[in-house]
């Protein structure tokens, strides 16, 4: 049985539609959690049985795999990694069990906000940007002020793959648990962690459920980006101040 079949099947099923109906949350606070596989067991069997999961085609998880797209010298990550406020951060993401694909571009602007915008992207290219993709990623880089230039350079870098189970909580909140941790780089590396699980909720500006059932059982809320954690625990000479705690708790290698 699969970690996600473990505390998922105590849950009644709801489709997509039922989800976005009912869980549209157009303002929202989003809180990550890091955690290993025994404690996100120990704590899910607590969730609420009034939660529902999303089921597609009999499954309550879905396969996702996504790419990231870099420049050579990493700069996407480094103005991460150093907390510039113009960043920004491009990917192809695949939904392999329906394979549909989209390629999204997250942006932070000036005044601090955040911009996910998305288009279709063809489901057999996600290891590479189309001319279409290029230009929706120069134009986004250019609404940064940044040279439009750097769209041309951007290739496929780093390649994270996980198993993901969506939850609606009683009260409307949203969580999705990534299970099945992958990370494949451009130069060889590769990382698979099964021990890990990472929690995301997704609620209002009031702390969701299972937010209180996480704190409760010691697990606090962290900020982690499979894209830049994932590229940062393959490569420790990369900085990495921002995730370091997450790196020394969760990735250190072992003695």
């Amino acid at each position: 049985m699969s970690l996600s079949e473990r505390f998922a099947g105590r849950f009644t099923p709801l489709s997509l539609d039922e989800l976005v109906e009912e869980a549209e949350l157009l303002t929202r606070v989003d809180r990550k959690y890091l955690m290993t596989a025994d404690d996100a067991v120990r704590i899910l069997d607590q969730v609420d049985r009034r939660t529902r999961v999303l089921e597609i085609d009999g499954d309550r998880a879905s396969q996702y795999g996504t790419m990231y797209f870099d420049t050579p010298d990493l700069l996407s990550y480094r103005l991460a990694a150093l907390g510039r406020r113009r960043r920004f951060k491009l990917r192809a993401r695949h939904y392999v069990d329906t394979d549909a694909a989209f390629l999204e571009m997250k942006t932070r602007g000036s005044r601090g906000t955040t911009v996910k915008e998305r288009i279709a992207h063809p489901a057999d290219a996600v290891d590479r940007l189309t001319d279409e993709g290029r230009g929706y990623a120069a134009e986004a880089v250019a609404s940064l002020g940044l040279d439009a230039g750097i769209a041309d350079t951007l290739t496929p870098t780093l390649h994270t793959a996980y198993r993901r189970t969506t939850l609606l909580l009683p009260e409307g909140a949203r969580a999705t648990i990534d299970t099945e941790l992958a990370w494949a780089d451009a130069w060889g590396g590769r990382m698979h962690r099964p021990d890990l699980v990472i929690v995301e909720t997704k609620s209002a500006a009031r702390a969701s459920s299972l937010d209180r059932l996480l704190w409760r059982g010691g697990v606090r809320p962290v900020g982690i980006s499979k894209f830049a954690t994932g590229l940062a625990a393959l490569h420790p000479d990369l900085p990495s101040n921002k995730w370091s705690r997450v790196l020394r708790t969760h990735f250190a290698p072992a003695a």
